[in-house]
């Protein structure tokens, strides 16, 4: 792969293959993804779009995508504008749906700032996407119920975050943790209105018989994921890109697997389709479990293969005091509910995933503030 359309094409590719089940229970439907212009729905929307490209009309998806576009519209969604299959529409989902709302078969919820700088700049507002913005959408799941309408499936993105920090006996993590979270700290904005929001699923899906389901990613990374977001592969990769060693902002000691976005769209989608209405699931990687300090590591080495980077690793501290307040030491889960029910089977390398996100960082290398 030269270039960041390599790296996508062979993404979208990869991702239709594996959903074919599950996209052709959506064919011909309509869809709607909340957030759809932010990190996950990269590849979320043009994942669909793919897939409307390469079958017959017939088994084509409706997609229609509501964003606040609080960052404005970014290029790559401007530039699938004109596709008959796509209606982009701008809405806050902290505010009421439009009055105008379609009849939609599925619902993906992904509208959440996820990055723990911007989350912690904007804590209210992350609550409130969270809490109000997923409650309004639940109602609507009730409301299409009651008018004969029915939601067939909606996806609400909880996140690892819930678990807080796990004790080691809980590590692996599985779904039955019930999670050792600070509802105070400068994390909590975010863990709590997970939690939160997960309850309302539960609730929802439980007392009205809805199709409500709830995907918990695990350190997800790759196309899609800004290089000025200010998580760590980000930051690694524009310290690589800009000649400069690469930072790392803490002693390198803390624990993630991380699961490339290709392989994480594939279980999103498999829990929006086949997953059990008021359940859970993990959906990243089990092995292997690394070291911040081996990612920077692993990035330099690679970066040195494709493009010759003379850099280093080195060690400071944040200028941000909160930086490190409760970040869990280690985050690891266990994805047999994923594997057994839902037919989840991740199988891009660490290593593999890495090349193509710095493949694609290296043309994507300019954004604006996440």
């Amino acid at each position: 792969m030269k270039n960041a359309q390599d790296v996508i094409d062979s993404d979208l590719t990869y991702i239709c293959s594996n959903l074919q089940e599950e996209f052709s229970c959506i064919a011909g439907k309509k869809l709607l993804i909340i957030g759809g212009a932010g990190f996950l729905g990269y590849y979320l929307v043009q994942a669909i779009l793919h897939w409307n490209k390469i079958n017959d009309e017939s088994k084509t998806i409706q997609l229609t995508v509501y964003d606040n576009y609080i960052r404005g519209v970014p290029d790559w969604l401007t530039n699938l504008e004109g596709d008959p299959h796509l209606t982009l529409t701008k809405h806050d989902i902290t505010h009421p749906l439009p009055s105008d709302i379609d009849d939609f078969q599925y619902i993906i919820h992904a509208a959440s700032i996820a990055s723990p700088t911007y989350y912690r700049k904007y804590p209210i507002e992350t609550m409130d996407a969270n809490v109000n913005g997923l409650r309004s959408l639940l109602e609507y799941c009730l409301q299409q119920k009651e008018k004969s309408k029915p939601v067939e499936g909606f996806l609400f993105y909880s996140t690892s975050e819930i678990y807080g920090d796990p004790s080691p006996e809980n590590i692996p993590t599985p779904e039955t943790y019930r999670g050792n979270v600070s509802c105070t700290g400068p994390r909590a904005c975010y863990d709590e209105s997970k939690r939160y929001g997960e309850t309302l699923c539960v609730n929802f899906a439980q007392q009205y018989e809805l199709p409500i389901k709830t995907a918990r990613p695990f350190n997800n990374y790759g196309p899609g994921l800004k290089i000025t977001d200010k998580r760590v592969l980000p930051d690694f990769a524009r310290d690589v890109l800009a000649g400069k060693d690469i930072v790392m902002l803490s002693d390198g000691s803390p624990t993630r697997t991380f699961c490339y976005i290709a392989d994480a769209i594939v279980g999103y989608y498999k829990v929006l389709v086949k997953g059990r209405p008021g359940e859970a699931y993990n959906i990243g990687i089990e092995k292997p479990e690394i070291s911040m300090a081996t990612l920077a590591e692993r990035v330099a080495e690679l970066s040195r293969e494709i493009f010759d980077y003379k850099g280093k690793v080195i060690r400071q501290e944040s200028a941000d005091k909160d930086y490190l307040i409760d970040n869990p030491n280690r985050r690891c889960p266990v994805i047999a509910k994923a594997q057994t029910e839902l037919g989840y089977d991740p199988s891009i390398s660490v290593d593999e995933g890495l090349k193509r996100s710095l493949i694609w960082y290296k043309d994507n290398s300019q954004a604006e503030e996440a």
